[in-house]
């Protein structure tokens, strides 16, 4: 075609040595662009990537975000004034929040009508992963291994992993944890948070914490999926969810996120490391009335003398000064529309 034209390629890691073939009709330099999708499997993210170094741009289709979700249950109505709308309208804000942090973010079931049938769909795609991505993909040793793992994960998320711990409750090897684990994330079911220490006697610095991609997945895998309802069964997910947003907020930077722990379990939940300072981001879920700093907060921001921090909460929106640091205590509709730069960039 002397024309420029488009072809779409799906489920592309079924094809045998993919990589090559796709580099093969790139280097025949036609006027085409190849828009090819596929699971996230280690086929496609690993084999496929490789050969088309230089040659691609890649994207990573994740769960609708909350922000996103928000958006279809209010049908785009607020979609310019989202920020607005969450701060404002906190009743509902609270409803539309537990709904998301119970189901998740898989799009078949955000728009099934039923818990019934939204349980049918996260069925499906658990099952699918697990048959699918690890058992046939991967042929892994001990598939009935993987599955427990990934439910101890879920139960333990947002904690410190106990690496000896976990290997005993899975009957897995050192070195097969450490694979399964490097597997689950590469399939896009887990994600990695370590921990940010300078001093290795008084900080944690092999730690590291579990979180899901999609928070209903999670909840499923542990038999709570759409059953939470306590407040404190919504700390770890709201955890989840802020790391999310975080990590929209700093994409197509070089920008890291860490969390930061010592011997002595003061703990703040992540920590930005944009290369040039650390930018400490507390999560509560919880509702503040006034403004007042966890002793954790306060000993990360005192010891890396930093100039700026952050408290996600559910109701208050304000700036406090704590020595030299601005703290700023937001809500989801504040951090919507923060972007996290270095406190020079930000003036």
């Amino acid at each position: 075609s002397k024309n420029r034209a488009f072809v779409f390629i799906d489920e592309i890691q079924r094809k045998e040595n993919a990589g090559l073939f796709l580099k093969g009709l790139y280097d025949m330099k036609g006027n085409f662009k190849f828009i090819v999708s596929g699971s996230g499997s280690l086929e496609l993210k690993e084999k496929i990537a490789e050969s088309l170094m230089g040659r691609k741009r890649v994207i990573e289709l994740r769960p609708v975000s909350f922000f996103e979700f928000v958006n279809y249950k209010t049908k785009n109505k607020y979609q310019n004034k989202i920020a607005d709308f969450l701060n404002i309208e906190k009743e509902k804000c609270r409803i539309l929040l537990e709904e998301y942090l119970n189901f998740g973010g898989y799009p078949k079931v955000i728009t099934a009508e039923t818990r019934e049938e939204k349980q049918i769909h996260i069925n499906e795609i658990y099952n699918s992963y697990l048959d699918r991505d690890i058992k046939g993909l991967l042929s892994l040793e001990k598939p009935e291994s993987f599955t427990k793992l990934i439910r101890l994960l879920a139960a333990d998320m947002g904690q410190t992993i106990n690496y000896s711990k976990l290997g005993t409750d899975t009957g897995l090897a050192a070195e097969t944890l450490k694979k399964y684990l490097y597997y689950a994330e590469k399939t896009f079911c887990i994600q990695h948070v370590s921990a940010y220490f300078t001093n290795k006697i008084k900080e944690s610095n092999k730690a590291s914490k579990i979180y899901f991609n999609d928070i209903g997945l999670r909840n499923y895998a542990i038999d709570e999926f759409g059953l939470l309802t306590r407040e404190q069964e919504f700390a770890f997910p709201f955890e989840n969810l802020i790391l999310d947003i975080l990590k929209e907020r700093i994409k197509n930077s070089s920008s890291q996120i860490h969390f930061w722990r010592t011997t002595d379990k003061a703990e703040v939940d992540f920590v930005i490391d944009t290369g040039k300072e650390l930018i400490p981001v507390e999560v509560k879920f919880s509702s503040y009335k006034q403004a007042h700093l966890p002793p954790s907060l306060k000993n990360f921001i005192n010891k890396y003398n930093c100039k700026q921090a952050y408290l996600v909460n559910l109701s208050l929106n304000e700036t406090i000064h704590y020595e030299a640091c601005h703290v700023r205590f937001l809500t989801l509709g504040s951090l919507s529309n923060i972007t996290f730069h270095s406190s020079r960039e930000t003036g």
